[in-house]
């Protein structure tokens, strides 16, 4: 439960159609303000970002956790991809924790709050068909490492959550129906990215597996 010490908090969750995000706002006792692209956001416009956390804001006069795992995957040779695909995949991966991050920081400033992105565990290496995915979610984690020591003395802590292959709807539009037993499930997603919101670490990459708590 994330609790203020005389108020509830007040946590953003964004892209609420996958199954993390659902997990996530299901499993705390603030009060969460979700949106996502069918809600009318798209992350990868920034103006649209700035005008959802001005309507929060406005409306709850406080704002302490936001987090984004929005994102697209897409298989495919470079050779083979339109460059319009590619860059729509960019703005909404890479572009969108940017949008997201670079709006908040007003009102984490105001918070002392924290900032959660989501890289994938494809960051770690470049693969035949996920160049353009895994190398943005590369990019979210130095941008997470960077960010952190700019907003340290803000106070705001920014971290990323880099989990297995997850149970979402997402991976079963890519690679089709899956043994559950293989993938991680996004329960254990939603209780570890909220035990990282409420730490104080900040600047981390952490890890998220089936035989974590």
């Amino acid at each position: 439960i994330l609790r203020r010490s005389k108020m509830e908090k007040y946590l953003i969750v964004t892209d609420t159609t996958s199954a993390m995000d659902q997990e996530i706002a299901q499993k705390n006792g603030a009060n969460v303000f979700i949106t996502s692209l069918s809600k009318g956001c798209d992350i990868s416009q920034f103006g649209q970002v700035e005008k959802f956390l001005e309507k929060v804001y406005c409306r709850t006069k406080n704002i302490d956790c936001v987090i984004n795992t929005a994102g697209v995957l897409k298989l495919g040779k470079l050779a083979d991809r339109s460059v319009s695909d590619i860059r729509k995949e960019f703005e909404v991966n890479y572009l969108g924790s940017i949008h997201v991050a670079k709006a908040s920081i007003p009102y984490l400033k105001e918070s002392a709050g924290a900032l959660l992105l989501f890289a994938s565990s494809s960051y770690t290496r470049g693969r035949a068909l996920y160049s353009t995915y895994s190398s943005a979610k590369a990019g979210i984690v130095n941008l997470v490492q960077a960010l952190s020591e700019e907003l340290i003395n803000d106070k705001i802590r920014v971290n990323v959550i880099n989990p297995a292959r997850t149970n979402t709807p997402m991976r079963y539009k890519v690679f089709g129906k899956e043994p559950e037993k293989t993938l991680l499930n996004p329960v254990i997603v939603a209780k570890k990215s909220l035990k990282v919101l409420l730490s104080d670490i900040t600047g981390q990459v952490i890890d998220v597996r089936n035989n974590d708590d």
